[in-house]
């Protein structure tokens, strides 16, 4: 399946993976920014990793007397919040989203060694991924879906099945609630105890059950929001999302996005579902 839209200088495809990768892998994001100015994207919280090769140039974390370089691919982990990302030149970026517990069932690699961290790709997987990123910079995007199908058949090529039920049907639960449910509640359907729920999120997924469900609602608003009629106001949209009241949205909005609701509607550009682009005025 492919999606695409443009944004101003910027365009995004995505395409799903080959069927056989689908359990491990969300779907490859293809962006290609234009712009030659300084721009700042803000990534936060999905429930998902990723890997992220930078072409034509590196991201930057930090602007300032001196720039703090991104490695040109790197991995990153389930995060506490949100990172801001810069480029100040023409810039493509082909970014692997993992599903929740894919990198634990790719690379038998706790999760929560990843937690809140951007790690080069070369320190993570064999050198391998290394001629992957340099076969990718010369390629065009449907080129670069089949060496990426490629690289990665290879690793679950290498790699014993595992049994997964406790995770995906805990995953499946939380995401059929939309974020909203108790430990109680998931500790019954699933029929583990809370004590070990707690220590499978940590190793599969890096997050815990509630923090994960968190990550959830706040997306599950973002798609209310994304969609709502012309007639609806924030307000219904907030208890709809499960929210208690209007403050209380904010406040979790805010520890995932740095910005409220407003802010995310007026003054940033929609690109993925975890990434945006900040306009000029509202950063610098």
């Amino acid at each position: 399946m492919t999606f695409q839209f443009a944004f101003k200088s910027i365009r995004v495809m995505q395409i799903s993976p080959s069927k056989e990768l689908s359990p491990y892998i969300k779907h490859y994001l293809f962006l290609d920014n234009a712009e030659t100015a300084v721009q700042k994207f803000r990534l936060f919280s999905d429930g998902n990793t990723g890997i992220v090769f930078s072409v034509k140039s590196k991201l930057i974390s930090e602007i300032g007397k001196v720039k703090d370089y991104l490695p040109a691919s790197f991995l990153y982990g389930q995060l506490n919040g949100f990172k801001d990302l810069y480029s100040e030149n023409k810039i493509t970026l082909i970014i692997v989203v993992f599903q929740p517990n894919g990198i634990h069932q790719l690379l038998g690699i706790p999760a929560h060694e990843f937690h809140d961290s951007i790690i080069p790709v070369e320190d993570v997987f064999d050198q391998k991924i290394i001629e992957l990123q340099e076969k990718l910079l010369e390629q065009n995007n449907q080129a670069r879906v089949n060496l990426l199908n490629h690289f990665f058949r290879s690793i679950i090529a290498s790699k014993p099945s595992s049994n997964q039920f406790l995770i995906n049907g805990s995953l499946n639960f939380i995401i059929d609630k939309k974020g909203l449910f108790s430990i109680k509640e998931l500790v019954e359907y699933i029929g583990y105890t809370e004590r070990h729920l707690e220590r499978k999120f940590k190793e599969c997924i890096g997050l815990n059950p509630k923090k994960f469900g968190n990550v959830i609602r706040i997306h599950h608003f973002l798609k209310l929001l994304k969609n709502k009629p012309d007639d609806t106001n924030l307000t219904t949209i907030c208890y709809d999302a499960g929210f208690s009241d209007q403050s209380h949205l904010i406040k979790e909005f805010r520890k995932h996005t740095g910005i409220t609701p407003t802010e995310y509607v007026c003054t940033t550009g929609k690109l993925t579902n975890n990434l945006i682009k900040r306009f000029p005025a509202s950063t610098f």
